[in-house]
């Protein structure tokens, strides 16, 4: 077996240097991500940093395009018609749509896929007993409007700060 060089010396000296520094070091880091202070956020101190921003509550409403009466797709703009005239008024703050795809399964088993549309609003949590039947008839009225089996709703509380 030939006889390393003193470079190649050098080289595997620091190799190994760099994997002992690594094999002290893992549980210590390990130990560090494990814990709860590792998870919460800490001011430049080190104490714990309050949460920001206000109560609020973020619902997101989910509706499809396709009508399972066989009628035409629901389009860009008889979707934004229907925001401007079902759901600004009681949202006038602000709401943000975005495209989607959704996929759900049918009475029968089957598999529907279909372009869909993400409605998300955002108000005080301390509205939400106003705001709930607002957005109910913002559910209703589409469902009605464009032939529809349900609009999902998902509910979650948040922070915001603006």
């Amino acid at each position: 077996m030939p006889v390393p060089t003193v470079k190649q010396r050098t080289l595997l000296a620091v190799a190994g240097a760099a994997v002992a520094v690594l094999a002290v070091s893992a549980p210590a880091a390990t130990g560090a991500l494990d814990s709860e202070q590792a998870k919460a956020p800490t001011t430049a101190s080190g104490s714990y940093a309050a949460a920001r921003g206000a109560a609020y509550i973020e619902t997101r409403l989910f509706f499809g395009t396709e009508r399972p009466d066989g009628g035409p797709d629901v389009t860009d703009a008889q979707f934004m018609a229907f925001v401007d005239r079902s759901v600004t008024p009681s949202f006038p703050s602000g709401l943000t749509v975005q495209d989607g795809r959704g996929q759900w399964r049918d009475s029968n088993g089957s598999i529907e896929k279909e372009r869909s549309y993400e409605l998300i609003l955002l108000y005080p949590a301390g509205e939400a007993h106003t705001r709930g039947p607002l957005i109910e008839r913002i559910r209703q009225a589409y469902i009605e409007a464009y032939a529809q089996d349900s609009v999902a709703r998902l509910d979650e509380p948040t922070l915001a700060d603006f």
